[in-house]
């Protein structure tokens, strides 16, 4: 297979996108509304969504919360201005870049929430990622994380040391993100948001390979 680009992959893919997630992903129309139920309710509060793609979770958790203020992350334009057409009377403010480069405020938000989009890096760079959110929380914010996740370590490693070998054999910049899932397992992610500070890390569903992880 060809890598692409993070962002170029999902911007070559934008038509069709929701459709594909949303019929294609077993448990999709499960995992998107419970994800958007265990984000806060009031309407005074803040928060984070990284990787909002077109925002799918946000159009459940908006049916719950109409006045919730949101800031997305993602990589690709194209797919913040399908979600800005989508959601134009709604308090979100959109920023194109990497949630791994973009600075976040510290006691900024009430909570944060990612679907979906985590698979793709390894723990050290989810680690970095996972100390700048916990400071970016307030006291009581928590950030729930749905994602699937490698079955054992064997498949693991198996994903980590493809992405390497296509990387060397299409002569790719090694810092560069591309399109190639390598999903850590799911007691490995818990060890990372546990080293991030996060001192309440508890599983609260699955969907056969995808999880829901709720950390305080």
């Amino acid at each position: 297979m060809k890598l692409e680009k993070m962002n170029a992959f999902f911007t070559a893919r934008l038509n069709g996108y929701d459709e594909h997630m949303m019929t294609e992903i077993e448990g999709a129309e499960e995992f998107y509304p419970y994800t958007a139920a265990l984000l806060p309710l009031e309407h005074d509060v803040n928060v984070l969504d990284l990787g909002c793609g077109t925002g799918l979770e946000l159009e459940y958790y908006f049916t719950l919360n109409g006045e919730v203020s949101v800031v997305g992350i993602d990589l690709s334009a194209d797919m913040l201005a399908a979600l800005k057409r989508k959601f134009a009377d709604r308090k979100i403010k959109l920023i194109c870049g990497s949630y791994f480069d973009v600075p976040f405020e510290t006691n900024c938000f009430d909570a944060a929430v990612s679907v979906e989009s985590l698979h793709h890096f390894t723990a050290a760079q989810k680690l970095k990622l996972y100390k700048k959110l916990n400071t970016a929380l307030t006291d009581n914010g928590y950030f729930v994380l749905t994602d699937y996740f490698a079955e054992s370590e064997e498949e693991e490693r198996f994903y980590f040391s493809e992405l390497e070998r296509l990387k060397s054999e299409q002569g790719l910049e090694t810092n560069a993100f591309y399109h190639y899932d390598t999903p850590l397992t799911v007691e490995h992610e818990i060890e990372v948001l546990k080293k991030a500070g996060f001192s309440d890390v508890r599983i609260m569903r699955n969907w056969k390979a995808t999880y829901t992880i709720l950390a305080r």
